[in-house]
């Protein structure tokens, strides 16, 4: 019955509609829900994303700094040759999917650079945690590519996973340059091995060791890292960047987990909001990335 009632309110209800009704409502849920707890069980972080939240809609990012960047400002180029369209970061091409529009590309790429600002909690890299020279990076989850477009050209090798088939070939017209040391992988990260998926220890067993591993999986994080276990219990230095703000306690869960592999760990400045409603539950403030780094011993 309520199956069908919710049909019912989909087919009535214009989508326009219904997408600031139910942010209001997730809004309203947040606050009340922080506003119940005792005052000193929120900290100065969480209490400086509800004050914006109060006073602005619902929004992923709840600062301010989102506002530094516009649409408008981008602009969308077109490779004639490749029939692709790319933007420019930092002097390079940034491919995006055939099928993409400038307007598409302009709202994904501006989402891209409020995500990466130095004052985002889901910045992968800080002055403190970052790519080194000759590193060798893995990119589960790379989508546009754009994190490996930024340390490109002081990595020794790139592995890029990414299970869109539509972004492996934008993935392969942005790496063209530097195709020697890209790989492209078009399969799933997990802890299983078959053919379409594969686990980080499988793949790399005879292969050179990684030194950094960034993770963004939309929730299968967990599966990622039970995939890669030799490593992370091993002596092999490695950083790890792995979003933990798709499910609930993910932060928590993966915080522990890497602590009792010897890794040093932080997190990523403020919070994020994360409203998907299959996993919409408290914390409804969630750390947007879990940074570790284990020295280790070489050989």
């Amino acid at each position: 019955m309520a199956k069908q009632k919710k049909s019912f309110y989909n087919r009535v209800v214009p989508k326009f509609i219904r997408g600031p009704l139910r942010d209001r409502k997730q809004k309203r849920t947040i606050l009340q829900y922080y506003s119940s707890l005792p005052a000193e069980s929120v900290n100065n972080e969480e209490r400086a994303a509800l004050n914006y939240l109060e006073k602005n809609a619902l929004c992923v990012f709840p600062y301010p700094f989102q506002h530094n960047y516009h649409r408008e400002d981008i602009s969308v180029y077109k490779d004639e040759a490749l029939n692709l369209k790319y933007v420019l970061t930092d002097g390079k091409r940034l491919y995006f999917k055939r099928k993409s529009s400038s307007r598409g590309i302009k709202r994904n790429y501006n989402y891209l650079l409020i995500e990466q600002d130095l004052n985002s909690p889901h910045r992968y890299l800080n002055n403190d945690f970052d790519v080194e020279d000759n590193d060798i990076l893995v990119d589960v989850g790379a989508a546009e590519g754009n994190l490996a477009l930024s340390v490109i050209e002081k990595v020794k090798k790139v592995y890029l996973f990414e299970t869109d088939e539509n972004w492996i070939e934008a993935l392969r017209a942005t790496f063209a340059p530097w195709k020697d040391k890209v790989e492209i992988i078009n399969k799933f990260v997990s802890d299983k091995n078959n053919e379409r998926t594969v686990s980080l220890d499988k793949f790399f067993k005879d292969r050179e060791n990684y030194t950094f591993l960034k993770i963004d999986v939309e929730g299968a994080e967990n599966e990622v890292l039970n995939g890669c276990e030799d490593v992370l219990s091993s002596e092999i230095p490695l950083k790890v960047a792995v979003c933990c703000y798709h499910r609930p306690n993910d932060e928590f869960l993966f915080h522990e987990r890497l602590l009792k592999r010897g890794f040093s760990t932080s997190f990523s400045h403020g919070y994020m909001i994360f409203d998907e409603p299959k996993t919409f539950f408290p914390p409804y403030l969630r750390k947007g990335v879990l940074r570790g780094e284990k020295i280790g011993k070489i050989g």
